[in-house]
């Protein structure tokens, strides 16, 4: 029988739904509660939220999954959505609303700084690439539009640690979230050169210091009053959703990926290197993990199920039919192929184009709308496996995201990437993955194997292997020709 008592919390704040889990200490799931966050988007790509709702879905889940425990948890463990810019005042509250990762208006600046050569340096000094919703583009945006709101800051943080600060009273950072695009990963400091590259050296007083692995932080008054948890409970701020969700999944050992498909596509390897290629594509980060000498080589593309949703709705069909019309087209959509970029902030791995949008070819009267489907679903699935080649992916894929729940998408990812992939039974692997650096935190630590047990493994269709293998070759060749009409 699963123990109740001593469990840990996990909250993952993401993009559009804030989850909390509770889980025993053998790893096994508790209660669980979800509410949903509001995208606030406007013209010239700006997408935002409002940071007292946030935190209103944060105080909601988890005193829904506090109140069906018999006792205080042991700990409150905290990630969610990373990059973005979330500036506050020196009290946490909002100077401005909260700007999202989502977000294109710095689309233009992230050109010029490719065409001038400061992506490439930054790249160089930090293993970071750019895209128009991190920090960099977004402070150099707010100087010359909205000077003001800077001058009121006296953060300029993201998601967990804006959320962190408003429960605990402590302005902190995990390394993992301060990554991108200004922090070295080796030495987990900022990098006066990369400040300097993006002409925003005189905020760099807004950044918070990257707090020590491991760190632990404790409600205050007003954080407890909020949640309905005792004062002084132990609280953990991050790794942010990317590693997270690798440490639930299981990631351990060095070349071991993760595939989240999920709004977006976020790829990751393990590994224990930062060295680069510096004549490489500039894309992509090195992710600080809880260990000191690991890392995740992350490429978090702008493709994911986001783009499903447009495929889906566009030829008046819903999630539910996306099984039956994945079975109705087969491996290859008979001929119709995609490029499936979306999103108006462009793509930013395994390369930043902000220009970026996406495309059908070989349509005729002969294919029908499951073909359209099948090939958006296909071209997103060659996204992976360009991600995860970058990322050097060298032995065993877990995959999680709520694209996991759909069998046939998940067999065209085995199909395209060749190898098995291992989808966890426990869906909510950034909370879970974030329960499991808080247990390390205090003291605690799990036994790994017992929380990664619990996993269903789709093998790739031998029969599709040839097709996939010229699909993506063909995807690669589209891909370099679309570059540069984006790049012009």
């Amino acid at each position: 029988m699963t123990e109740t008592a001593g469990a840990i919390i996990g909250v993952d704040i993401g993009t559009s739904v804030t989850k909390a889990v509770a889980f025993a200490r053998d790893g096994g799931r508790l209660h669980a509660a979800a509410r949903r966050s509001t995208l606030l988007r406007e013209p010239g790509g700006i997408v935002e939220q409002d940071l007292e709702e946030v935190l209103a879905g944060v105080a909601e889940v988890v005193r829904e999954v506090g109140a069906a425990l018999p006792g205080p948890p042991a700990a409150l463990a905290l990630t969610g959505q990373g990059d973005g810019l979330w500036l506050r005042d020196a009290e946490g509250r909002a100077v401005r609303r909260m700007i999202s990762w989502m977000d294109g208006r710095a689309a233009a600046l992230v050109g010029r700084w490719q065409r001038d050569g400061t992506v490439g340096e930054i790249f160089r000094h930090t293993g970071s690439g750019m895209f128009p919703g991190c920090h960099a583009p977004l402070l150099a945006w707010l100087r010359e539009h909205e000077p003001e709101a800077l001058e009121r800051a006296a953060v300029a943080g993201y998601c967990v640690d804006a959320i962190a600060q408003r429960l605990t009273g402590t302005v902190s950072v995990d390394a993992s979230d301060a990554t991108l695009p200004f922090l070295d990963p080796a030495t987990r400091r900022y990098s006066p050169t990369a400040l300097a590259a993006c002409g925003v050296e005189d905020v760099a007083h807004l950044l918070p210091e990257p707090a020590a692995p491991h760190a632990v932080l404790a409600l205050d008054r007003e954080g407890a009053a909020l949640l309905g948890l005792p004062a002084g409970l132990p609280v953990t701020s991050g790794p942010y959703d990317l590693p997270a969700c690798a440490i639930g999944s299981g990631v351990r050992e060095i070349g071991d990926g993760l595939l989240t498909v999920g709004t977006t596509l976020a790829c990751q390897v393990l590994t224990d290197r930062t060295d680069r290629d510096p004549d490489g594509e500039p894309a992509g980060m090195w992710l600080c993990t809880p260990s000191s000498d690991r890392w995740l080589r992350a490429l978090p593309a702008m493709v994911g199920t986001a783009g499903i949703d447009w495929a889906l709705g566009t030829v008046g069909a819903s999630t539910d039919d996306l099984e039956a019309l994945l079975d109705k087209s087969p491996a290859g959509a008979r001929g119709v192929v995609a490029l499936p970029f979306l999103s108006e902030a462009g793509e930013r791995a395994p390369f930043v184009a902000p220009g970026a949008r996406a495309s059908f070819e070989g349509m005729s009267l002969a294919h029908d709308r499951a073909d359209l489907v099948r090939a958006m679903c296909e071209a997103v699935g060659y996204a992976a496996r360009h991600c995860l080649e970058a990322a050097g992916l060298s032995r065993t894929l877990a995959a999680c995201g709520g694209g996991t729940r759909s069998q046939g998408w998940m067999r065209a990812f085995a199909g395209i990437l060749g190898r098995p992939v291992r989808v966890p039974v426990e869906t909510e692997v950034g909370a879970k993955g974030a329960a499991v650096v808080a247990r390390t935190a205090l003291g605690d630590p799990v036994d790994e194997e017992q929380w990664h047990t619990g996993y269903r493994l789709v093998e790739p269709d031998e029969n599709d292997r040839a097709g996939y293998e010229r699909g993506y070759a063909r995807y690669r060749e589209r891909v370099a020709a679309a570059r540069a009409r984006w790049e012009g």
